[in-house]
């Protein structure tokens, strides 16, 4: 248990470096590029190869390798392990090699198909992002072999590595922003050395484990098999939502300039708690839901995921409302500098306002999917996750084009509602399924969790919507006091609510308890 939680510690430690530095890289590509033609161009660019990467990276392809390796390194003898490594690197290695060719050889066509817009309208856009792509393309290769040799690592129980690798990427991106500002192919160099000095640090670990065979080509091998058999729904899984982006992104290349960066900005905020707390959470619940199954006790199994769910409510609910109040100061303190222009923030408020409507949803299925993981049951959430995603896509046309009409002047907020739609339509089917199944049933107490709830939002919100100022009094404040003024808005916000909980008799020690 002790190795348990230090590994956990471990991990949880690098992902918060990670995303803090990731918040540091958007502030300065924000700050030093403006949302416009360079970074709508790299956005989309980017994209394509970490689409690819949910296919053979860290989502499908470590979630098969894993189980598999893990059974050899059990079940097998040290030379057969080494066997099954060398023919899986071998057979990665050589796909991908093909596929990274193939990406840069067709750039054109791809961005053809993800920047339509820009192509139609012969946008300086089009040409810029396919120069951008055949930059970035090799990443795939790259962060694909990465996750090969985290996965050996993770297996031997050397998590600390691969947890450092993602800081990498971020550390080379604003490098790139400060010393070579406004130049988008510098982001994409900057991209393609992160992916090989990811890659060159963890197979330097490899090697001194002598866990780093020569590759060898494998294709007929039954492990190798088996590991492509597994990939197939884990593939389906792990690729909705970078499809929603593309198709966002899609849509987005038809709208005004600027667009793709202003609901790049504004998912990164919402990512930032959805991170922190949703991830934690799912974290945490998977293996305590899991062990419950195992020993048949569905009482503690259902009371878990209750307890989860209440929590999801209990914190999901201020950090909505807090993003919706203070969208506007939020996105100024942060952003608002240089060539981030004042109207760039405005367009960023509004998708950040849709978006964070779904933020409770988000939450909802980090902790309703486990339901359905720990009972070793794969395909519903695939299922459900294939729904949500078509909703999203006709959401998409609808909404855009009904604001287009209507003379909206940010029509690509259209595309972050439908994404906060379609991930309730997730969340509610998630659910429903798991009631229906007889797996789950709320507890006595709701009420009061509902009254606790809707009181402290009532004087958070009474708080923010009676203190800070407009946006335009935000815009004549410099960096320093933008900052102390929305610190202190937060935490005054923040403290009532808790203060309400308190009162009303949530233990707030159980925030940062870890759960038996």
């Amino acid at each position: 248990m002790g190795g348990l939680i230090r590994n956990t510690a471990l991990v949880g430690g690098m992902t918060l470096l990670s995303r803090i530095l990731g918040f540091v890289r958007d502030l300065a590509l924000g700050r030093l590029f403006g949302a416009g033609v360079a970074l709508d161009a790299f956005f989309v660019a980017f994209r394509i190869p970490n689409l690819l990467r949910r296919f053979f990276g860290e989502g499908a392809f470590s979630l098969a390798f894993v189980p598999v390796l893990s059974e050899y390194r059990v079940q097998r003898t040290p030379a057969e392990v080494r066997v099954l490594i060398a023919r899986v690197f071998g057979t990665l290695a050589a796909v991908l090699a093909v596929l990274t060719l193939v990406g840069v050889l067709a750039a054109p066509l791809l961005m053809m198909l993800f920047g339509m817009g820009w192509y139609l309208d012969g946008d300086p856009q089009y040409p810029l992002a396919t120069s951008l792509l055949r930059i970035v393309f090799p990443y795939i290769l790259f962060i694909s072999l990465v996750a090969f040799a985290a996965g050996i690592l993770n297996t031997w129980g050397r998590f600390g590595l691969p947890a450092f690798a993602p800081v990498l990427l971020n550390l080379c991106l604003i490098t790139a922003a400060y010393f070579w500002r406004g130049r988008p192919h510098a982001l994409a160099w900057a991209v393609f050395a992160a992916g090989l000095l990811q890659l060159g640090l963890l197979l330097a670990a490899l090697y001194r484990m002598r866990l780093l065979p020569w590759p060898v080509w494998g294709w007929g091998d039954p492990g190798v098999r088996r590991i492509l058999g597994l990939m197939g729904p884990a593939i389906l899984g792990s690729s909705v939502a970078q499809i929603n982006l593309l198709f966002d992104s899609l849509i987005a290349s038809f709208l005004v300039t600027g667009s793709v960066s202003w609901l790049y900005f504004a998912d990164r905020l919402v990512e930032f708690p959805l991170g922190v707390f949703g991830v934690a959470l799912s974290t945490v619940i998977l293996p305590s839901l899991s062990r419950e199954h195992a020993a048949e006790d569905r009482a503690r199994f259902r009371s878990l995921l209750d307890q989860a769910l209440r929590w999801v409510w209990l914190l999901g609910a201020p950090a909505t409302l807090g993003l919706l109040l203070l969208a506007g100061p939020i996105i100024v303190t942060l952003f608002q500098y240089d060539r981030f222009t004042p109207h760039q923030a405005a367009m960023v408020s509004l998708a950040l306002r849709a978006y964070a409507l779904g933020l409770p949803a988000f939450l909802l299925v980090k902790v309703l999917a486990p339901g359905f993981y720990a009972r070793q049951d794969t395909r519903t959430p695939v299922r459900v996750g294939m729904l949500a995603m078509g909703v999203n896509m006709g959401l998409n046309l609808v909404f855009v084009l009904s604001l287009v009409g209507i003379g909206f002047e940010g029509p690509h907020a259209g595309l972050a509602l439908a994404t906060a739609c379609s991930s309730w339509l997730n969340a509610a089917l998630l659910y429903r399924r798991l009631r229906r199944a007889g797996v789950y049933a709320p507890e006595p107490g709701w009420r009061g969790v509902w009254v606790r709830v809707c009181t402290g939002l009532a004087v958070m919100g009474a708080i923010l919507a009676t203190g800070p100022e407009p946006m335009e009094v935000w815009l004549h404040r410099s960096g320093g006091e933008r900052a102390f003024w929305l610190g202190a808005w937060v935490l005054a916000a923040a403290a009532a609510y808790l203060a309400i909980l308190r009162l009303l008799g949530v233990r707030l020690e159980l925030l940062w308890r870890r759960p038996e």
